[in-house]
């Protein structure tokens, strides 16, 4: 059956599930066990931030939903599709899009070749005049290689390549590391504008500033376990903990 046709199958559903719902999910790299059972849910148009110290399992919790790990088990539904079995390519088909830490831009080309390069996953990709209209700096560098980019810029670009696509439902990976803090502001101003716009997100983050001016949801990780899970809004009563788990 095409990707198209399980959606619509799951359609009747839909409306009364997450769009991203995760379940006992396990992931191996090889013979390690890196995640054990983790468990979280996103409902359509909002964004959950995924904290933890590194090598918590965050990462891998995003590369497991693609299928990009060793071996899988458990349950990761998408417009309530079981994806667990499908190929990665499948679930990308599904209107999923990554942007990967190392951001994995083609250096030799320019801007606007690397915008040009994602296949269409569906309907209501951005076009290149609105990307340059949410990320100026890269309308000014269009004609740049990705090696003349900054580290800023590179992420910007990174993320303005998923949106090209189509996808609906973005898993972004420690998008804010290491950037400046007005390339921050300018990636938190586009991450709120596609909320209004409906996109759901699973933020890989560790930065506890980042994540509670973004979302909706926190599910705290550590060594590949989901040990809290709450709403933003319950944040600040939370936050002495939640500094303690991170090592703040």
């Amino acid at each position: 059956m095409r990707e198209s046709a399980l959606v619509t199958a799951a359609a009747s559903n839909a409306a009364a599930m997450p769009l991203l719902q995760v379940r006992d999910l396990h992931a191996w790299y090889g013979e390690s066990h890196v995640l054990h059972g983790i468990r979280f849910e996103v409902p359509e148009g909002q964004l959950i931030s995924l904290l933890g110290r590194n090598g918590s399992g965050r990462s891998t919790t995003l590369r497991a939903i693609l299928g990009l790990v060793g071996r899988r088990q458990g349950s990761a539904r998408i417009h309530g599709v079981e994806t667990i079995a499908l190929p990665t390519h499948r679930i990308a088909r599904l209107g999923v899009g990554w942007c990967p830490e190392e951001r994995a831009i083609f250096s030799s080309l320019s801007v606007e070749e690397n915008l040009h390069l994602p296949p269409r996953l569906a309907e209501g990709g951005m076009p290149l005049d609105e990307l340059y209209t949410l990320f100026p700096q890269l309308a000014e560098r269009r004609r740049s290689q990705g090696t003349r980019l900054s580290g800023g810029e590179q992420q910007m670009l990174a993320l303005a390549r998923i949106l090209r696509t189509g996808a609906r439902l973005l898993l972004l990976d420690e998008i804010t590391e290491g950037l400046a803090p007005v390339i921050v502001e300018r990636i938190e101003a586009t991450l709120q504008l596609l909320k209004s716009r409906a996109y759901t997100i699973v933020l890989a983050e560790q930065n506890l500033g980042v994540a509670s001016r973004l979302a909706d949801h926190i599910a705290l990780i550590e060594h590949g376990q989901v040990v809290e899970a709450f709403a933003a809004s319950e944040l600040p009563a939370r936050r002495a903990d939640v500094e303690a788990r991170l090592g703040v």
